[in-house]
């Protein structure tokens, strides 16, 4: 388990959900600007170093203990020289003390040069293990643009955005306007990462932590390596269980899956890119069923960002579902082909994208039993449902979902970053139905916000890992400005026979288990909000008594009835649940857990299924 950001208060007990603290994966060095204008006034009387070494403080106070840090500078041996940047401390786990004392004693003195510093940067931090995709990010803080001409910053940021595994570069600019800005948010896109003004010293140190605590917060990867072919023609055989491949602009990667001819099979991929990273809104992931080497696709999935404010996770899925008369050629038994593509822009993120897949297989109903009828209303679910009230317990959210924290019924209390998505899960089983509010809170905002606006979104997902549609109900994205705004998202009860519903808040939802909430808060709020983070609240209900089973007439289950609260462990152990297998098998020994920075503002598009009946009593 991955360190978590620190308690808002020394000496409390943590909240739920939150991960033990320590090292997964992931490593961070700062790259401080220590050239001659560093010197100058920031406009507090103070000089600019001064409040960079303040901020810097701050920064390693917010990360948690043991993440791998490191602190280069440039600029601050000689008066001038475009050689001069030096490691002033190396990457190792976090020495808060010493950091602080390096960082006091930087006077700045020189030249700028940038190009070369990042370079550096990057050999300073270590090199990723053969089964680690962790997130190693390149911190720089500068007040001016390069002035030593070459290295060009910006195209060596590009070349460490392509070729560097798991690698970010953020940048802060103090200060800065005209072409130095230009040249740090070049920085920044070309390298897989984001921009982040700092007009002041207390912005300074706010933008900072920010970039700090997203990349100690990167979303955790499981699963055993697989590499997909380029054809479907040569792929790999898979078995259910999970697993990490990864992914190139424009690629296409393909599995080799046998099939029954009666069980379901169920198929997500997660792809996740650095969070906040430059994508277009049409970029996409998509998945699909493909009968043979090169016959006919089954059914296909598509996902796309949708917006403009930097990459979150995507996640695709897709069933083989068989149907009612067993007639179609995708209900034959034999080789199927499962299929993953990354569509891009002409202009895209260019680097590779670590893909969590998962693989599982629904067994039939035994012979003889008959499943209750389908549940395709929300009934008491729906949007004007009554969820609890009352003082919120603290949480914390997990970084995806292979640590979601656990919550019950309540009042859940939480602080999420900009770029960030915090992920939960919620036991329903059948019979029942998942039905939560998200508000984002009223925060102080700085000077000259008024006119900027944000997104919040949440996405409900099955245990099998399938998005939740919204079916015209609920409302699961929102602009945000600093001030309220609520969400809301459920599910239909829990059904067998939903799986030949046509419709995407229904078809999903047809086995019981863990359902995972994701929320997101977009980058653009990090030009909104004054405090580092922001506050959530989730109401989150389970609704209806859990049937002892999927046939018709099951009693309920004995102690069942809407779930209290729960301090459930922060760690997931897999999909569980009901008729769903798959993901335990690869959560035991041999399983990978490693860091990535990470979901989203997700809109479906299925390809149109064939009308199914709604099964009977």
């Amino acid at each position: 388990m991955a360190g978590a950001l620190p308690a808002e208060a020394r000496g409390q007990a943590a909240p739920v959900g939150a991960p033990q603290n320590g090292p997964v994966g992931g490593s961070l060095v700062m790259v401080l600007d220590s050239s001659g204008s560093m010197g100058d006034d920031d406009g507090t009387g103070r000089t600019r170093m001064e409040s960079a070494r303040t901020a810097v403080g701050a920064v390693v106070d917010a990360l948690p203990d043991g993440h791998p840090t490191g602190l280069r500078v440039y600029g601050a041996d000689r008066t001038a020289g475009c050689t001069d940047t030096r490691l002033v401390r190396p990457v190792s786990a976090l020495d808060r003390a010493a950091l602080k004392g390096a960082v006091a004693g930087v006077r700045p003195r020189g030249d700028t040069p940038i190009g070369l510093s990042l370079r550096k940067a990057a050999e300073d931090l270590p090199a990723p293990s053969d089964r680690s995709a962790g997130t190693r990010t390149i911190l720089l803080i500068s007040d001016g643009e390069d002035n030593c001409v070459t290295p060009s910053p910006c195209e060596v940021a590009g070349q460490l955005g392509r070729d560097g595994v798991g690698l970010r570069i953020d940048t802060v600019g103090f200060q800065v306007r005209g072409a130095a800005r230009e040249q740090l948010e070049c920085i920044a896109e070309a390298g897989n990462g984001r921009y982040y003004d700092a007009p002041d010293a207390d912005a300074l140190a706010r933008q900072l932590q920010r970039s700090a605590q997203l990349s100690s917060r990167g979303y955790r990867l499981r699963g055993d390596s697989i590499e997909g072919g380029d054809t479907a023609a040569e792929t790999p055989p898979m078995s259910p269980g999970q697993y990490l491949d990864s992914i190139g602009p424009g690629e296409k990667r393909y599995y080799a899956v046998s099939l029954d001819a009666v069980s379901t099979a169920d198929f997500a991929a997660t792809a996740v890119p650095q969070p906040g990273a430059a994508v277009d809104g049409l970029d996409a992931l998509s998945t699909g069923l493909v009968r043979g080497a090169g016959g006919t696709t089954c059914v296909s999935d598509t996902a796309r960002f949708l917006q403009q404010e930097g990459a979150t996770p995507l996640t695709s899925a897709v069933s083989r579902i068989r149907s009612e008369d067993g007639r179609r050629v995708c209900d034959e038994a034999g080789r199927y082909v499962m299929v993953v593509e990354r569509r891009s822009t002409k202009e895209p993120d260019r680097s590779r994208w670590p893909v969590e897949l998962v693989y599982g297989v629904e067994k039939p109903l035994a012979a003889g039993v008959t499943p209750a009828q389908s549940q395709p209303e929300y009934g008491k679910g729906g949007e004007q449902a009554a969820l609890p009230t009352g003082d919120p317990h603290d949480v914390r959210g997990g970084t995806g979902f292979n640590d979601a924290a656990e919550l019950g019924r309540g009042v859940w209390r939480d602080r999420i970053l900009p770029s960030q998505t915090l992920w939960y899960k919620v036991p329903a089983g059948w019979g029942q139905q998942v039905r939560y509010d998200v508000e984002f809170a009223n925060e102080p905002t700085v000077d000259g916000a008024a006119a900027t606006y944000s997104y919040g979104a949440t996405q409900l997902f099955t245990p099998a890992r399938f998005p939740v549609g919204s079916g015209g109900e609920f409302r699961s994205t929102a602009l945000y400005a600093g001030r309220p705004a609520v969400l809301r998202m459920g599910s239909v009860p829990v059904a067998w026979t939903n799986r030949y519903e046509s419709a995407a808040a229904v078809r999903p939802v047809h086995a019981g288990g863990d359902f995972y909430l994701a929320v997101t808060l977009g980058a653009k709020a990090a030009e909104i909000a004054e405090n580092p983070r922001i506050g959530v609240v989730l109401r989150v209900a389970v609704l209806g008594d859990e049937l002892a089973g999927p046939q018709h007439g099951a009693p309920p289950r004995a102690g069942s009835g809407d779930r209290g609260n729960t301090t459930g462990a922060a760690d997931s152990g897999g999909g569980g649940g009901a008729g769903w297998t798959g993901i335990a098998t690869a959560a035991g020994a041999g399983a990978v857990v490693v860091s990535i920075a990470g979901l989203l503002l997700l809109r479906r598009r299925r390809r149109p299924g064939r009308r199914t009946t709604r099964g009977s009593a």
